[in-house]
């Protein structure tokens, strides 16, 4: 039974930070559309005016853009205190590798329902840009048109991933205090045959 939970724990190490991986790239890939449909819309020195009502988004998301980045490389970072930790490796588990566990299931947990909150803000805002000036502004000027929301929604599938990877620490958690506990029991029922 360890061999399978120890496949698992080392299997679900890698998993996590290559989790943390994936929303470092969405982060990076959030801003693609605003850029290249929204920033030629804004050609002057104050950014709250604008060709096409509603494009001032892609200033306003700069800030929750920046922060989601370095959240992200946190996401990474964090990760690797299970290896720093040889959470992946270890047959018992100690105080270092609860530790471990819990700060990257509690930085899940706040990294996605902050992430969703603001996206979620963020689409009802673009969902507010004039699209039908926003079409005749990309004719005219030749630049692209784009009024899909698929790099706000993708937030679904990337963040359902991390909470996938949190639900799998704590049943992996779960399981390996329960044969820690068996193992244990089987020691000291040893020593007393002894």
């Amino acid at each position: 039974m360890y061999k399978k939970q120890m496949l698992l724990q080392k299997i679900l190490c890698i998993l996590t930070v290559i989790t943390g991986a994936i929303t470092f790239l969405y982060s990076l890939g959030i801003m693609t559309d605003l850029y290249d449909t929204l920033f030629t819309t804004m050609p002057y020195s104050d950014h709250t005016k604008s060709d096409v009502a509603g494009s001032i988004i892609y200033y306003d998301m700069q800030d929750f853009n920046s922060m989601f980045v370095k959240f992200s490389i946190g996401a990474i970072l964090v990760a690797a205190v299970l290896f720093i930790t040889s959470t992946n490796t270890r047959r018992r588990y100690y105080v270092s590798n609860f530790i471990a566990i819990a700060a990257n299931v509690i930085y899940g947990l706040g990294f996605t329902v902050w992430a969703h909150t603001q996206i979620e803000m963020f689409k009802a805002q673009y969902k507010l840009v004039d699209f039908e000036a926003l079409k005749v502004y990309s004719e005219t000027w030749n630049t692209r048109y784009s009024d899909s929301t698929f790099w706000f929604d993708i937030h679904y599938a990337v963040f359902g991933l991390v909470l996938v990877i949190v639900v799998l620490h704590i049943l992996n958690l779960v399981w390996k205090i329960k044969l820690m506990k068996e193992e244990k029991a089987l020691v000291t029922a040893g020593k007393e045959l002894a």
